[in-house]
């Protein structure tokens, strides 16, 4: 392949290709940069295109012979990344291969700079620099990818504040996409809560003061009957998982309106950084319809519509033109993960969309996943099977009734018992009291499925005292709802009683990890959705668990990826939830966690994304045929890897 001086010189339009600043220069760095693209079209160079590398001109057959081998190694990995293109050089399978920065033409010299795709800032080779036009526009030393690392390690360090480490590396993710990840992926147990859960909360909430460029797509109630242009203006095409949000439920923190893309952008770098899917393959988008949070409606900094939030058969007509034209512009294998959606669209949306199209909601099914497999891996340190035990929720929406249902389906599976039997073993708690069988009438659609024939109850503490359950589960959003008297209760018929506070943020934990243990006297097996720190109780440093989506989504997302799954089924979150269990080992729980250590993530999302795809093919939910013969070296040949590649 040709250097971008060699392609310059190669093509019709090489008189035209001159340095910004002399003679009849416009300013952007080329004479007549327009004349120069149109010319050289038909000299495309451009990475990981076997099929399309023709007639180029090659200075030597030296050059032509090392084409060739370029072509064979390609072909040879043209299978990766699910059968997708891999036009930037993102996956493990072409780490070897050379590429080509491409834009619209060969990047180079200050468009290369500014290109977080290419930029790898003082990492350009002496070659690269000249090569690539990059002479004088660096400082003349070169150092490594590592050492970039490190120094901005040790600058994060120094900032007290979490969102202005967070701030940092969103800006560090528009200038070095590469370098953004690699830090992120060397790094990622003290990284992750700067780039998710609990700083985002904060800087969803602040979106609108430390906004500097999009990152994402706006779809808003002004771009109805327009939507598919919208779509279009985004500049990747091949779009493998999209997320999205309407802002209504951001965490536990409310209605955010269109400040609430900071989920979906923080969703997806998890997706890369821990799954491996490509950015390039990620789009972040937002529904903005209005926001009913006053503070937002009266913040001079708000981005987003100034509007009361539209409801009913304004609302649905808009996601149903947005579902309707990503299928048409990306296909039908495209992941939509719907996040931080109210209840009552949240359920809705899952069961309209679910028939037509590949939707997976983390809130309901990432959530129930993860929490299943922290049970999973709890039996082996209090016993039993999960049939055995009795589940009590305090929280009774998205969260609480998705991974009730999960559980349901998992005991079902294992017992051959009828779901509704399975039922019988979970119980919900919602503002109201119990949920029970007295209350059907009043109750929403979602939650009929739970209510039991018993005596009804107003307080958590009383229906402990009534149902004795062995689990308690907090999904209500409340902060310290879980109180020393309902811990206590707990503690007081289990000896190893398994309290689950999985709230985000931080500060609407229905307890902390030291209350559980301090209260329990040591015994509680704890996991939480937000993490804490360790925990020195009797002498004995405990290690609390979280309960992170993190450790499902991104290999789930992965697993339907290279399969080309065209639906979600349950039981590929089954199978999802029994691999993360299966990786807890005897030494996380010796140190008090159900969970394995984040620094393994890739890894495990590597054999998540193997049993997911296993599922999609058993079901005969999978379009990418032939099946690999191995699935766990073929997901891990697709990830992405964030070294720099070499430029021709």
């Amino acid at each position: 392949m040709l250097s971008a001086r060699t392609a310059a010189a190669a093509s019709p339009a090489a008189s035209l290709w001159k340095r910004g600043g002399g003679a009849g220069a416009r300013g952007d760095g080329c004479t007549s940069c327009l004349e120069v693209r149109r010319r050289a079209a038909a000299v495309t160079v451009r990475a990981a295109q076997p099929k399309r590398v023709e007639a180029v001109a090659m200075e030597s057959a030296a050059e032509t012979a090392e084409a060739e081998k370029e072509v064979a190694a390609e072909k040879e990995v043209a299978a990766a990344g699910g059968g997708v293109e891999d036009k930037y050089g993102e996956d493990r399978a072409t780490e070897e291969l050379p590429v080509t920065p491409w834009a619209f033409s060969v990047a180079s010299g200050y468009t290369l700079l500014r290109d977080p795709h290419h930029n790898k800032g003082l990492a350009f080779t002496e070659r690269e620099r000249d090569a690539h036009y990059l002479r004088g526009l660096l400082p003349p030393g070169v150092v490594s990818q590592d050492l970039q690392v490190k120094k901005i390690m040790h600058n994060l360090r120094q900032y007290k504040v979490p969102l202005q480490r967070y701030v940092a590396m969103m800006d560090l993710q528009e200038r070095n996409e590469r370098l953004f990840y690699k830090l992120l992926i060397d790094n990622v147990e003290e990284l992750l809560p700067v780039v998710y859960t609990p700083t985002v909360g904060e800087a969803c909430q602040k979106y609108g003061s430390i906004f500097r460029r999009p990152q994402g797509l706006y779809v808003s109630l002004r771009d109805k009957g327009k939507v598919i242009d919208v779509l279009r203006n985004w500049p990747e095409r091949n779009i493998q998982v999209i997320v999205v949000t309407d802002g209504e439920r951001i965490l536990g923190l409310g209605d955010l309106g269109c400040q609430g893309m900071g989920i979906p952008v923080g969703k997806l770098s998890l997706y890369t950084a821990l799954g491996g899917v490509r950015p390039s393959a990620c789009l972040p988008i937002t529904i903005d319809v209005g926001t009913n949070n006053e503070r937002l409606l009266n913040d001079e900094f708000y981005i987003g519509l100034r509007q009361r939030r539209a409801t009913g058969e304004e609302y649905h007509e808009l996601m149903e033109e947005f579902m309707d034209a990503v299928k048409q512009i990306y296909g039908e294998k495209v992941l939509i993960q719907f996040e931080d959606f109210a209840n009552h669209n949240a359920f809705d949306l899952l069961a309209k969309y679910s028939k037509s199209h590949l939707v997976f909601n983390d809130d309901i099914q990432g959530t129930a996943s993860v929490v299943l497999a922290g049970l999973l891996s709890s039996l082996k340190v209090v016993g039993g099977t999960l049939a055995e035990h009795t589940y009590l929720f305090l929280g009774a929406g998205e969260a609480g009734t998705g991974i009730a249902e999960l559980i349901a389906l998992e005991i079902s599976k294992q017992t051959n018992a009828p779901i509704e039997e399975c039922r019988k073993k979970v119980f919900l708690v919602d503002s109201k009291g119990l949920i029970v069988s007295s209350r059907k009438n009043s109750l929403q659609p979602f939650k009929t499925s739970w209510a039991h024939e018993r005596e009804p109850v107003t307080t958590l503490l009383d229906a402990i005292k009534s149902i004795r359950p062995t689990v308690l589960i907090g999904t209500s959003g409340v902060g310290r709802a879980f109180t020393k008297e309902v811990i206590e209760a707990m503690a007081s018929f289990n000896e190893r009683p398994v309290i689950f506070s999985l709230s985000n943020p931080t500060s609407h934990s229905e307890c902390t990890a030291e209350e559980a243990y301090k209260w329990t006297q040591g015994r509680a097996v704890f996991a939480s959705g937000s993490p804490f720190d360790p925990v020195e109780y009797d002498g004995k440093i405990r290690v609390p668990g979280q309960a992170n989506n993190a450790y499902i989504f991104p290999g789930f997302g992965l697993g339907v990826v290279i399969s080309g799954a065209i639906r979600v089924h349950e039981d590929m979150l089954l199978a999802a939830s029994e691999t993360l269990a299966a990786q807890a080992t005897q030494e996380n729980f010796d140190k008090g966690s159900i969970f394995p250590p984040f620094t393994n993530i890739r890894k495990i999302s590597a054999l998540i994304a193997a049993s997911v795809a296993a599922k999609a093919y058993e079901l005969g939910l999978a379009t990418r045929l032939p099946r690999p013969r191995d699935l766990e070296k073929y997901a891990e040949s697709c990830m992405y890897t964030p070294v720099y590649r070499s430029y021709r």
